[in-house]
């Protein structure tokens, strides 16, 4: 259901992910590194459970993963008790130089990204951005997509909220408060995960999920191009269903696409609709 208000209501940002929004296609940078911090610590998981709290702080994360069935009998056998909040800070530890090593071979940007941040720009619409990342990962990707021209007038990592990060609105609020936004309706939430798209509704603005790119679907390109017609298309039909039982607005299949989705929000905007 969507409340009117008075007409003439303009758009103002674009909030993006990161990981299989921007860069990375197929969020792969966070996932595999899992797998292999847990690996460390004599612990098997696979890229699919790796992949179930994407877009969570990678603390939380780790922690999600910890309370998962199977992942948490396999502590149990391994360690003896069942894992603490300290296992989820060794395991961190672990995880963290190893993300900041591999972040840079997984820093390609998705095709058509940076075309759409400067046509963005080109319309007079401000750039913000947040991630389950943290900040000392950000330190090393953001750099290297700057390179490729991706580069958002503000970042927001994933571990220096206070408040905390998604599914909570904390992200998306500190980017509008930062680019001097001054209606959440006039904002979009650009994300490939289920907590980013409640990230975004919950701080009241228009969620958009990235299907074939991110996360919900989880391969590479290279990946995509083995699979038949059929299969990407159930693949990519079944992330749009998560993606819209989350609450997206829209969902596109790619970062590529997202023009004629601002068109559509600019129209219901201007018509005095909200998120």
């Amino acid at each position: 259901m969507h409340t009117t208000l008075q007409p003439g209501r303009n758009l103002q940002a674009v909030i993006f992910d990161w990981a299989g929004t921007l860069v990375d296609f197929g969020s792969l940078a966070p996932t595999q590194i899992f797998v292999d911090a847990f690996k460390s610590f004599d612990i098997e998981i696979t890229l699919q459970q790796a992949r179930g709290p994407m877009g969570l702080s990678k603390w939380q994360h780790i922690r999600v993963l910890l309370d998962d069935a199977d992942i948490a009998a396999q502590w149990q056998r391994h360690a003896g008790r069942p894992a603490s909040d300290a296992d989820v800070d060794a395991i961190y530890a672990r995880f963290m130089p190893m993300q900041i090593a591999k972040v840079g071979q997984y820093s390609q940007p998705i095709e058509g990204a940076a075309q759409v941040l400067a046509w963005l720009r080109g319309q007079g619409l401000k750039i913000g951005s947040c991630s389950g990342y943290p900040r000392q990962v950000l330190d090393v990707l953001l750099p290297l997509a700057a390179e490729q021209g991706i580069r958002p007038d503000h970042v927001v990592a994933g571990d220096e909220l206070q408040a905390g990060g998604r599914p909570g609105p904390y992200m998306a609020l500190a980017n509008m408060l930062a680019l001097a936004i001054d209606d959440v309706a006039g904002c979009i939430k650009v994300d490939d995960t289920v907590p980013g798209i409640e990230e975004g509704l919950r701080a009241g603005m228009w969620s958009v999920g990235v299907s074939l790119s991110g996360n919900e679907v989880g391969l590479t390109q290279a990946e995509l191009l083995t699979r038949t017609p059929a299969e990407v298309t159930h693949l990519k039909q079944q992330a749009e269903a998560r993606l819209r039982a989350a609450g997206a607005h829209y969902v596109i299949d790619s970062v590529a696409t997202l023009p004629e989705v601002v068109a559509h929000i600019r129209a219901r905007l201007a018509s005095g609709e909200r998120p």
